[in-house]
């Protein structure tokens, strides 16, 4: 840490940092990926800061990348986090003390920060979590039961989760979150998770199939019964249009 400290300033932007809500969907829960924060019992965003040349969405990548293990995440800026309440100066001062070194007053590290959101899509099953430097785990919590978050932390994971909520209302929700193939139930459960409400099974399945962007692949899900549920998969080259262009009628 006191070898950061003493790099950090020539390295990174002063006041500006950002924090990644890492969405991930397992048995039928939608989830957040949190660091456990080392010398205290509060959880954390995976975030970091931005080095002084580097694009802010590369920053956002190389947090991502650093803590799950994966690439080609569906990476989304959603908010400017910019309260100058924010900032935790006792925290901060710990951090130093952590380090053996006596809190300089005008350190970069202990001015105020404002941070850009960023939420991924992930699939769950591939994702290799890993702790930084400063946590001592990395682990997925549920959505419901969020434990208790450093500075505001809390309120940029809701705030994530209302985008998402939003987005669901145009764009299509799946593709990273789900595996390769998936039935039709799977795909409205996880529907139904994100929006926190349940919905009309055949109402689901015809508008889903009428957006064009599912590949009705001719199985049926191995090890189930004969009536076992048909398998699907995105047309990525429709899903992504759709990303673009939008789709018609909401949730």
């Amino acid at each position: 840490m006191s070898e950061f400290l003493d790099k950090a300033a020539e390295k990174y932007h002063p006041g500006l940092s950002v924090d990644c809500v890492i969405f991930g969907f397992h048995e039928n829960e939608l989830k957040v990926l949190l660091l456990k924060m080392k010398h205290t019992s509060k959880w954390a965003l995976p975030g970091g800061f931005v080095e002084k040349n580097e694009h802010i969405d590369l920053a956002a990548i190389r947090v991502l990348e650093n803590r799950t293990g994966l690439k080609d995440i569906f990476l989304k800026q959603f908010y400017t986090f910019g309260d100058p309440d924010r900032h935790d100066h006792e925290m901060d001062l710990e951090l130093f003390k952590q380090s053996g070194r006596d809190p300089v007053k005008d350190h970069w590290f202990l001015q105020r920060f404002i941070t850009m959101g960023y939420y991924a899509l992930i699939e769950f099953s591939k994702a290799s979590p890993r702790p930084d430097d400063i946590s001592d785990a990395c682990e997925w919590k549920s959505v419901d039961e969020l434990p208790d978050m450093i500075l505001d932390h809390r309120e940029i994971a809701d705030k994530a989760l209302d985008t998402l909520r939003f987005q669901i209302n145009y764009q299509p929700i799946g593709h990273k979150l789900l595996p390769v193939k998936f039935t039709m139930p799977e795909l409205q459960r996880l529907y139904e998770t994100i929006l926190g409400k349940e919905l009309d099974r055949r109402n689901f399945q015809r508008k889903m199939l009428a957006y064009g962007i599912l590949k009705d692949l001719g199985e049926r899900r191995k090890g189930g019964a004969h009536k076992a549920p048909y398998l699907y998969s995105f047309d990525v080259k429709k899903y992504n249009a759709a990303l673009k262009i939008g789709l018609k009628g909401s949730w």
